[in-house]
């Protein structure tokens, strides 16, 4: 297995280094060099001795493109990410990335356009051999989830969820923190709220956005309004600018994640005058860092990602060791973390103090 590039100096050429110089200068076959840079190959621990001894001496690596071609594992798992600007899924990179290296997995980062089409990108994933796809923030059709798993490559989807499919899936209860934030509006005397969806067509904005709306409904609450931010502090910006344009304004306004509710504040208070949150409530979701700050001090719906990539990892870690486990879908609650961006109910007032 070559380990060293090739170089020039001074009209010289430097000899790459391989396993079969490692094997003679230690005196054993091959093979148990390569057993001994293979994770849980079986070699004595005198034969691992010498063969490491040999390689520090003559300054050799090993090849783990070469050694995936034998093995037929990579020890890489293909990290896709639709949202990478957006600081939860920087959060989400991170914890990924801790949990995959304590396994001894490498993550292989994929970052796309949120319009690319997730199943253009994901054959040239696979030709990297990864042991097992997450997708984060994006979905991929059933019909290249049927190839993967014909491939044998685990696929698990990350706050993201597909129906009927063959694909598995952790996320977070998005219904019931819907219907949680309705209920906590309601609960402390709001009466025409709104909501501000993020991108149409994802299984988090339409789900928060179906728990908030119907919960609403069951508690015979005026029709909220619904407008759109797609994700975004522009969106989040601008959406609330037409909200609060109309003659009958909302008095509370839930946000389907925190950065669209920053853009939201911005508009709020820096354009329309209005005080937050004696004039207007507003609500986040994702709880990422800037939702504490104190220009913000933004209640919002806490997605647990340290549960969330755990889960995510004890999926795909069992589907790698064998593929053939059916699929499932997991959902974690989400918790309310309540600052003062929102007025709160008395008993939770109550309960405070």
């Amino acid at each position: 297995m070559a380990a060293m590039i090739v170089e020039k100096s001074e009209g010289r050429e430097c000899k790459v280094v391989t396993s079969q110089d490692v094997a003679h200068a230690a005196g054993v076959s091959r093979s148990a060099v390569s057993r001994t840079f293979t994770k849980g190959g079986s070699v004595s621990e005198h034969t691992r001795r010498r063969v490491l001894a040999a390689a520090r001496k003559l300054g050799y690596n090993p090849n783990a493109i070469a050694r995936s071609l034998i093995t037929q594992r990579s020890n890489m798992v293909g990290l896709v990410m639709a949202d990478i600007t957006n600081p939860f899924y920087a959060r989400v990179l991170e914890s990924f990335s801790e949990k995959l290296q304590s396994v001894g997995q490498h993550v292989l980062l994929f970052s796309i356009a949120k319009v690319h089409d997730i199943d253009q990108a994901l054959p040239a994933l696979l030709q990297y051999q990864v042991d097992g796809v997450i997708i984060t923030s994006a979905v991929l059709s059933s019909a290249m989830a049927e190839t993967c798993a014909k491939a044998g490559k685990p696929v698990i989807l990350f706050n993201r969820y597909v129906r009927e499919t063959i694909t598995s899936a952790v996320c977070t209860d998005n219904v019931a923190a819907g219907r949680e934030v309705a209920n906590l509006l309601l609960d402390a005397g709001h009466y025409r709220c709104a909501f501000l969806a993020g991108t149409a067509n994802t299984s988090t904005s339409n789900d928060r956005q179906r728990g908030f709306l119907d919960r609403l409904a069951e508690r015979g609450a005026l029709a909220p309004l619904v407008d759109r931010g797609d994700y975004c502090y522009e969106g989040g910006f601008a959406a609330a600018g037409r909200l609060f344009a109309r003659a009958d304004p909302p008095d509370a306004v839930f946000c389907a994640n925190d950065v669209m509710a920053v853009g939201a504040m911005d508009q709020i208070r820096q354009v329309r005058g209005l005080r937050v949150p004696d004039d207007v409530s507003v609500i986040g979701f994702d709880g990422i860092a800037a939702s504490g700050w104190p220009s913000y001090e933004l209640t919002t719906m806490e997605q647990q990602i340290e549960r969330m990539t755990s889960e995510a990892m004890e999926i795909l870690m069992a589907r790698i060791a064998d593929p053939t486990l059916p699929p499932e879908t997991r959902f974690v609650p989400a918790r309310l973390v309540a600052r003062a961006s929102a007025r709160l109910p008395q008993e939770m007032l109550a309960a405070v103090s």
